[in-house]
């Protein structure tokens, strides 16, 4: 009995042991599968960040890609009105040029017709100095346009939405949304009867307003 009972205990030592080792095995799978675990948490949040980084940096170039088109667009937008402006201004002045005593009243009317504003009313004064000319000379006159600026751009924005718009200190009409300020330099040579030909040159500042979307003469200035 001794016997027995010492083999018993010798077994049951043996139980133990081996439990413990089987605990620890199973401590050491733990570690490792939380270590498993923990790593690729870490690797997931890398991607995860890096995915936020890649999806900011697309928005930020998409919206700064249509600013530059927008920008872009206006500029080229800005141009061609410019070119208009300056398109508008030549070709009144070509008018006002080759003014000559066939075709007197029929100039004026149409340069009549492409005023608005103070010169529109002051029209016969404004250019009562240019018909006595031709008038006075009996002359035929064949001008061409030398060059064409643009000087200066007054934009009236409406910086206060919902409130009246100031008083315009001209006449021009409250729908009129801008005025271009344009410098004219031509040359016209006017052939009187039984004399020399003569050269006229012609310095002008003139200024094209938009009024509904038409472009009209509001200004004439002769420069010396």
């Amino acid at each position: 009995m001794p016997d027995g009972e010492q083999t018993e205990i010798s077994v049951d030592e043996d139980s133990d042991e081996g439990a413990g080792l089987d605990a620890e095995d199973d401590g050491e799978d733990y570690d490792e599968d939380y270590d498993e675990d923990y790593d690729d948490g870490r690797v997931f949040s890398g991607y995860g960040i890096g995915s936020t980084f890649l999806a900011v940096l697309s928005v930020a170039a998409v919206v700064l890609g249509a600013l530059i088109w927008h920008a872009h667009r206006e500029e080229t937008h800005e141009r061609t009105y410019l070119s208009r402006v300056m398109q508008t201004a030549a070709e009144w002045t070509g008018v006002l040029i080759n003014m000559n005593t066939g075709n007197l009243d029929t100039s004026l009317q149409k340069l009549h017709d492409g005023t608005v504003g103070e010169l529109n009313t002051d029209f016969e004064a404004a250019v009562q100095p240019y018909r006595q000319v031709v008038q006075k000379l009996q002359s035929q006159s064949a001008g061409r346009i030398e060059s064409v600026a643009i000087e200066t751009v007054h934009r009236d924005l409406d910086t206060q939405p919902g409130k009246p718009r100031p008083v315009l200190t001209t006449k021009l009409p409250a729908f009129a949304s801008r005025t271009d300020s344009v410098m004219v330099v031509a040359t016209s040579v006017s052939e009187n009867v039984g004399g020399k030909p003569l050269t006229v040159h012609w310095s002008l500042r003139l200024d094209v307003s938009n009024v509904d979307g038409k472009l009209m003469i509001s200004r004439l200035e002769s420069i010396r």
